[in-house]
């Protein structure tokens, strides 16, 4: 916005405790000349809000009888951001709880708009498209992730109750270091205490956090997006997974995203280490990255990509016509 927005809004203020207030008055209160004044006052009556004017010496604005000020005021551009934030939020996996939350959010948003900009934000949310499929989600609990993040800030230790993936339910001292947003899910990090190492839980699966004994610090080169994406990728799967790639270190982080797996230097190029369930999967992955790569371990994903190269050298050779 161009305009000043809190001094429009000082304005509507001003003029929402009653009464007619002169042009003169007005300008003295919000420090402008009486100029500005009357742009604000057209500026309020764009966002539709009923302002009236008295011209002559003693001129000046006031509200329509009878109207009072809404609980929230945004302008075009802020009720734009907070809109499409929430249904971005949807469609991510971000909204806590449930779609309902983030739904009933936008209902009352859009309640308390002018109806000018109601309208075309009506028209907003019906026409735009998205690129990207809608995750599917799994919300986490609103007061579990303020439980954590405000312990995490004020440095707490916290005692939760989690459901591991296998059913199994479990009591914890967790320091929190971090809180962390991936692939639909929110993901808290620290240090468990039963397990004395840092370990990651899926905020989902917890079911309630209270206060526990103890404030802790953060070690200082702790990075929670790392620890959650590297967490991921080193999951309980199947096949462990060593790869030479023939590539710089800065090329190779820039394609992989850590969940992918552990990167490190390599006299040979980047060490790439992960887990895989199916090593087909990580056969394409590594043809289709366009590097010259060294499987290390396991042998089967050798197997499986000479597999690959049969498959991709089929479909590249022409096909005899039958007649």
């Amino acid at each position: 916005m161009t305009r000043p927005t809190a001094r429009v809004l000082a304005m509507l203020e001003l003029l929402q405790a009653g009464g007619q207030r002169t042009v003169a008055d007005l300008a003295e209160h919000l420090g402008v000349d009486e100029r500005t004044v009357r742009r604000y006052a057209e500026h309020l009556t764009d966002l539709g809000i009923p302002v009236r004017s008295q011209r002559g010496r003693y001129g000046g604005y006031r509200l329509a009888p009878g109207y009072k000020l809404p609980p929230l005021m945004l302008t075009d551009d802020e009720a734009v951001a907070v809109v499409l934030g929430l249904r971005v939020a949807q469609r991510a996996g971000l909204a806590t709880t449930d779609h309902a939350a983030a739904a009933s959010a936008l209902a009352k948003v859009s309640r308390v708009l002018p109806e000018t900009l109601r309208r075309r934000l009506d028209h907003l949310l019906t026409t735009a498209q998205f690129t990207a499929p809608a995750r599917a989600a799994s919300p986490a609990d609103a007061d579990t992730l303020l439980d954590l993040t405000a312990a995490a800030r004020a440095r707490r230790t916290v005692a939760i109750t989690y459901t591991a993936w296998d059913g199994r339910e479990s009591q914890r001292d967790l320091d929190v270091y971090g809180v962390v947003f991936h692939a639909g899910r929110w993901y808290a990090t620290g240090h468990d205490h039963a397990r004395d190492d840092v370990r990651t839980f899926r905020v989902d699966r917890i079911a309630s956090v209270r206060p526990g004994e103890g404030s802790f610090v953060v070690p200082a080169e702790f990075d929670a997006r790392a620890q959650v994406e590297g967490g991921i990728a080193a999951a309980g799967w199947s096949h462990e997974v060593r790869v030479v790639l023939r590539t710089s270190p800065a090329e190779a982080r820039e394609r992989l995203p850590r969940s992918v797996g552990r990167l490190s230097d390599h006299p040979c190029g980047v060490l790439l280490e992960t887990r895989a369930e199916r090593l087909d999967g990580m056969a394409r992955l590594l043809a289709g990255l366009g590097w010259d790569f060294e499987v290390l371990t396991p042998d089967a994903l050798r197997d499986e990509l000479v597999a690959l190269a049969d498959r991709l050298r089929t479909n590249a050779t022409p096909t005899p016509p039958t007649w």
